[in-house]
């Protein structure tokens, strides 16, 4: 059974034989692109589960191909694969929608874990509206730790269910301030930082060990339901 259709899109030969054997030999079924309009193209052709996408590609660059890509209405999810150390790239692909990165050179384990961590991140909605011992009511705008309400402001609450909507996606702190703060209200990241804090004093098990809402530095946040880490 397959464990899902990827879409390469990577314009170096070896790289690209290298990720598809690795994996089609975990059950994947790959399909390669090596450029980026071949990659767009393909997108509508394949319908794949996960794209996983260079950056620097020829025709049409990675940021391109993931704006054009979430204009069009397709969700599935993009892994940005970008040069290490370069802060300012990741931020600029998740902004345009991108759900999580990979830096070069990577080992092969990590990718895998990512590529799975997100597949299941599909089935995973009902799953992030309960986490460790909280739930999350949606409707009554409430969360429950062992049954028992919790105090969150009205941010709080939102910062949450954001996060539990997103399972496992890495959130760049702008993304974050848009969706929960508004673009049209002047705050900083640092308040980001600051509701983070307070949040997870409240939900989890250790704050200053967080399992649920984990950083990702000099990037943002990525909320994982099960505590577990997908590197």
């Amino acid at each position: 059974m397959s464990e899902g259709r990827v879409l390469l899109v990577e314009d170096e030969p070896a790289l690209a034989r290298g990720l598809s054997d690795t994996l089609r030999a975990q059950g994947f079924d790959v399909h390669i692109a090596g450029d980026g309009q071949h990659g767009l193209d393909m997108a509508a052709s394949v319908k794949p589960d996960l794209i996983l996408l260079d950056i620097m590609l020829p025709k049409v660059n990675g940021f391109d191909v993931c704006r054009t890509l979430r204009g069009q209405g397709i969700d599935v999810p993009i892994v940005m694969l970008t040069a290490k150390g370069q802060e300012e790239d990741i931020i600029l692909g998740l902004n345009l929608g991108a759900d999580d990165y990979i830096t070069k050179p990577f080992r092969t384990g990590e990718l895998i874990a990512r590529a799975k961590a997100l597949l299941r991140r599909r089935g995973a909605d009902r799953a992030a509206q309960r986490f460790g011992n909280c739930e999350i009511d949606m409707t009554a705008r409430r969360v429950l730790r062992d049954g028992t309400p919790v105090d969150l402001t009205a941010r709080e609450f939102a910062l949450l269910a954001y996060f539990a909507s997103r399972p496992g996606r890495a959130l760049a702190r702008d993304t974050i301030l848009n969706a929960v703060w508004g673009a049209s209200v002047f705050v900083t990241p640092r308040s980001i930082d600051r509701c983070v804090a307070t949040l997870r004093s409240k939900v989890e098990p250790d704050p200053h060990n967080p399992i649920y809402i984990q950083t990702i530095r000099e990037i943002g946040y990525r909320f994982e339901p099960t505590g577990s880490v997908p590197s």
